[in-house]
């Protein structure tokens, strides 16, 4: 019987902790504020509204990443010492080494939104670079920088598993 009670109390801690969890991943989410886009009834695919809605997103997005970049330069200015301890050095040398790293995927992101706000403005946005089909609102509202419909891409990823094991 108390064997019971602890496997629930422990079951029940993982299951709160899991919450926990994702409530705060759905928190640092960049599209947190964002409402899904409810098309009007026979809207046309890409329409005014779409497209604002979308590039709303981008740099609201974008801003958040600048905004996070200039968070870091002045983190590590801040924070930068000369520890006497070679393990304290060494441990903060790793920690920045790990944000430059974060920082750097963050500037190649910036660069990737930069040139799906550019096919915005070219209205070469919204349509599968490989096939040329519609890649769909509720997939470019979860991945704005989609650039393939979810059939290529997921053909792609198979032929990359398949070359690179």
């Amino acid at each position: 019987m108390a064997a019971d009670a602890k496997a629930k109390t422990a079951t029940k801690k993982r299951t709160t902790a899991t919450a926990k969890k994702k409530k705060a991943a759905a928190a640092d989410s960049p599209f947190r504020n964002f409402a899904p886009y409810k098309p009007k009834r026979n809207e046309e695919y890409m329409s005014e509204g779409q497209l604002a809605h979308l590039r709303a997103m981008l740099s609201a997005w974008r801003t958040d990443l600048m905004e996070e970049v200039d968070r870091t330069v002045n983190h590590m200015q801040d924070e930068a010492a000369n520890f006497p301890d070679p393990a304290d050095r060494a441990t903060q040398e790793e920690e920045f080494s790990i944000e430059l790293r974060t920082r750097d995927r963050e500037r190649k992101l910036i660069k990737k939104i930069d040139s799906t706000i550019e096919r915005l403005d070219q209205d070469d946005y919204g349509y599968c670079e490989t096939c040329g089909i519609e890649i769909g609102l509720r997939r470019l509202e979860a991945r704005p920088t989609a650039t393939q419909c979810v059939d290529c891409k997921a053909l792609d990823e198979i032929k990359e598993r398949q070359l690179h094991g």
